[in-house]
Order: C-alpha cells, then structure tokens, then sequence
C-alpha cells in the first residue's frame, strides 16, 4: 500500500485529493485499487500514515494519547441557523461581522461581558468554524460602535430577506425598561422601573416583532421618557425603513394612548388593536356603551363611532383576582391583631403609630377603598365598606379590546388573539433580560454602544425563536437544549507529535434527536488551519 497525491487543476484553481491505495496484480499486469480516501485527514495524521508505511514506526492504538478538545457544537449549530435566518448574508463575511457573530453566540451559550468573551474563546472552536483567530476587548467595542452605525441597514436587509414581497400587516410592540449598575451611561435615566430595582437609572427597551413574534426592530430610549411617546417613532419606522403601507399596530393598554392613536390615524390603511383601562371600562358603562351583561367568557362585540370594542370576562382570571383580595384583606386583619396584641401587652407603645403602620399597610395592599380605620381608646378596628367591596371586584376578570380595523379584515376571534399574542414580545422581553441572553445589567457608558448591546440581544433573539420553533415539541427546556448542543466537543488524538482535533463519529443520542430537529448535520470533519 502507499498514498497517492492526485492534483488536478480547473481553470485558476488547484484541487488535491489524497488516497490510500494497494497494489496487487492480474495476469502479470499491476493493477491499482483504492483503499480510502484521505482527503479529508489532517496532513500530520497522513504524514504518519506515509511514514508507517514506509516501515517507520506507527504508535499502537492502544498506546495512542487523547483528549479533550475545544467545544465546537454550540458555534457550529448557532452559525449555521444564523446562515438560515439570512444573519450572516446580512452581516456579509468581514472581520468585523464575524466578530458580531462571536458576540450574538455569546449572548446565547455563555452571556458576560466582552472582557469575558476574550477568555471564552480560547475553549471555543471559534478559529475552526468562524476563521478568527484571536479578539481583544478593544476588537469587540469597536465591533458594537460598527453594528451601531449599520443596525438600520441591517434590520432593513433582514426584514426583506425573510419577507421578500409578502406584505407584513399586523406588528406586535412593547417596551420594557433594563436597569444601569453605575451613573454614566449616556441613555440612562431615572423613570418608572418594572425590574424591581429601586434607586438605579434605566434605559427603555422597545421591541417590534410580527404576529407570530418573530422580531424584526429594536430600539433603545432614554429611561425617563413615556412609553407611549415611543410609539410614533416606531410608526414611522415601519412607513419609512419598512415601507409599509396597510399596518395593524398592536399595543397594550399603556402605550397606545391618545398621541400613538392620533399617530396611526393620520395615515391612510393604518389600524390599531389595544386595550383599555378600568376607569375607561368603567365609563363606557356609565355612558350606556357597554353593559356588564355582555362580560362573559364568550367573546362580544359593540361598535360604537366607528371603533369596536371587543368585550369578555376571563373567569379564571376572576378567581386568582378574587383570592389574590382575600389573602391581602385576611393579612390586613391579622396584622391588626398583632398590633392590638402589642398595644394591649406594652403600655408604652404608641397608639397613634400602631394606627400609622395598620394605614400604611392597607395602602401597600392597595385596600384603601374597602378599609376604614378607627381608634377606640388603645383598640384598633378595621371597618370593611362591603358595598365599595362589590364595586371593586364587579370588574374582575373583565378586558376590553379596542380596535379600529374593519370587520371584513378581521372578526372579533381574530382581533382577541392578535392582542393576547403581546405575550409573544414579553417572552421575548424576559428571555433578553434575564434568561438566556442576560441583556441587564449593563455596564456601558456610550450610546451608541448601549444600542448596539440591544441589537446584539435582538438578533441572538431571532436564533433563539428559531431554536425554540424547531424542538419545542421535544418538550425540552430552552436552556437545557443550548446546554446539550454545546456538549459537542471534539476529541484531540497526538499523532505525529502534534495534537490532531477530530469530531466524536457518532454523538449521544440526545444530542442526535436535537440536531434532526433542527435539520442540521455536523460535518465529517473540521477545517483545519495552517497553524492547528
């Protein structure tokens, strides 16, 4: 046996292809037969093979050293959605853009900052997969400040890229707000906090996707400002970057107020779905617009100067609220038994800040309405209105959608489940935040950079939605299928006194079932580089 080298030229380019071949004879005549081909071996594992042929020594199998090598499934998996998801056509193929993958493949399988990213690559099969060798801080921050300055192009060429010529109608949008660690971040500023974290500043996150979820715009705001004098912004995003030109825009109760709708009727084929709040509820009924017979778990609809309301009462949702009161009106009153109890056993406690403590309860439990406090001597009572109490608890349960689109363009089934699939945009929200993708906290101190960290988020979003497409029916946690995907490692065999990395032939079963579902095949080999 030997090897042959084949060279083979066509027009400009040179293809080699290696085979191990065994000659034997026929009649007198030598006659050649392939054995294998190894084209595809690394050129130490065929320089060993030549050389044992050749009647130097070949290390036993049993003798053959091996280790672990780099994690490579995790990068090559998500590389190649991201080739599906047109992200990386978009992105096109420079230094910088692949420096952008690194960074969206890094929100997704380790998170951290950009700091921790330069460590995270040296057990990463990044060279081999993406062909960047190395990357500094420095390479990353410059690479946000480039996404920055593009993320309109992008987002534009992604949008076509998955839509073609199909009208898009219906967007779903809603903003969230991600809190700062530090004082100096260019965006950041104090305003109503949904993260719970009193005392930092915040930026507002708001998020366009389409009626199924899928995201297609991010855009960060200043932490102060209202969430519904974002909308306008985004409307003409959608008429300008997207060229849209029929739009149903669905928003919840508190962004789409008088200045977003004002917005949307300006333009010709423009519609909204919304929801209203309780005091507006509270006075279509006093007007005569709706009655409270019409809430009921089966949708109704009343049209009224030419909007439609769509009416229900979600019974389920009745009950939580119900017995969410009850446990808070049953707290009121043990604690003012534990205050009576203390009042009654040390006689140098103040009445007046028993009584204190007893209102500012009852305010934090938002029971001010129902409860009325009184003194009598050193004896705290609680009086409950029962009539507010029924009037309080007669709306539970109750929505109204508003809308503006035409009955010939969607029924009342329709427009209810447009709206209720915001929760698609919230999910989105919490798997950016505080899952996954870890968006908060943020430590950046430029704008532009804060923009593009949320860009990041939203593309390595897209990757995650498709993932999540693809294996949900394996009734796997999302995190769980990342974590079995990146346990693909390759395996490093020391051959010809250098270590040769190669793929596990056959993967765990688990990691087999996920892969078919998201139709991806690991290559027979890895592209080695002229320094592996």
């Amino acid at each position: 046996m030997f090897i042959r080298r084949n060279i083979k030229k066509i027009g400009a380019k040179t293809y080699q292809t290696i085979l191990l071949v065994e000659g034997y004879r026929i009649k007198g005549k030598v006659r050649h037969k392939t054995i294998a081909n190894l084209t595809r071996w690394p050129r130490q594992m065929v320089v060993a093979m030549e050389n044992a042929l050749k009647g130097q020594a070949l290390t036993p199998v049993t003798e053959l050293q091996s280790r672990s090598g780099k994690h490579f499934g995790g990068i090559f998996v998500l590389h190649q959605i991201a080739k599906e998801l047109y992200i990386e056509k978009v992105l096109k193929k420079s230094r910088q853009a692949k420096l952008a993958l690194i960074m969206i493949f890094g929100r997704i399988l380790t998170q951290g900052s950009r700091r921790h990213l330069t460590f995270w690559q040296e057990g990463q099969a990044v060279q081999e997969i993406l062909g960047i060798e190395s990357f500094t801080t420095d390479d990353l921050y410059n690479t946000l400040d480039w996404l920055d300055k593009h993320q309109v192009v992008f987002e534009k060429k992604l949008f076509q890229s998955r839509y073609g010529k199909k009208k898009i109608k219906l967007f779903l949008y809603d903003i969230t707000s991600s809190y700062f660690e530090g004082n100096y971040n260019e965006l950041a500023e104090y305003g109503y906090n949904r993260d719970g974290k009193k005392g930092k500043k915040q930026i507002l996150v708001g998020l366009m996707t389409d009626s199924e979820g899928y995201p297609v715009a991010v855009e960060v705001f200043k932490g102060n400002i209202k969430d519904s004098v974002t909308v306008p912004e985004q409307i003409t995003k959608l008429a300008e970057r997207f060229d849209a030109q029929e739009i149903i825009f669905v928003g919840d109760r508190g962004m789409l107020k008088r200045t977003g709708i004002a917005a949307i009727a300006k333009k010709e084929n423009w519609c909204y779905i919304t929801a209203i709040t309780k005091p507006q509820i509270k006075k279509l009924i006093n007007s005569g617009t709706l009655q409270m017979e019409l809430f009921d778990e089966d949708l109704c609809e009343i049209e009224d100067a030419g909007i439609r309301y769509i009416v229900r009462r979600n019974l389920l949702r009745k009950k939580e609220i119900e017995a969410n009161r009850n446990d808070r009106i049953r707290k009121i009153h043990e604690f003012q038994e534990e205050l009576n109890s203390a009042l009654k056993e040390k006689h140098r406690k103040s009445v007046d800040v028993a009584l204190r403590k007893l209102n500012d309860k009852i305010r934090q439990y938002k029971l001010s309405k129902i409860f009325t406090t009184i003194l009598d001597k050193r004896m705290l009572l609680v009086t409950e209105n029962k009539e507010t109490r029924e009037e309080v608890s007669r709306l539970d349960g109750c929505y109204v959608i508003k809308t503006t689109v035409q009955e010939n363009d969607m029924n009342a089934e329709q427009i209810h489940s447009s709206y209720k699939n915001l929760k698609f945009v919230e999910w989105a929200f919490r798997s950016m935040k505080t899952t996954l993708l870890e968006l908060r906290p943020l430590f950046h101190r430029k704008a532009n950079r804060t923009r593009a960290l949320a860009f990041v988020a939203m593309l390595a979003y897209m990757i995650i939605y498709h993932i999540w497409g693809k294996c949900k029916h394996l009734d796997i946690p999302l995190e769980e299928i990342i974590s079995r995907i990146e346990d693909i490692q390759t395996i490093e065999i020391k051959a010809a006194e250098r270590w040769i990395p190669k793929l596990p032939s056959l993967l765990r079963n688990d990691q087999q079932i996920l892969l078919d579902a998201l139709e991806i095949r690991m290559p027979k080999a890895i592209k080695h580089c002229s320094t592996c």
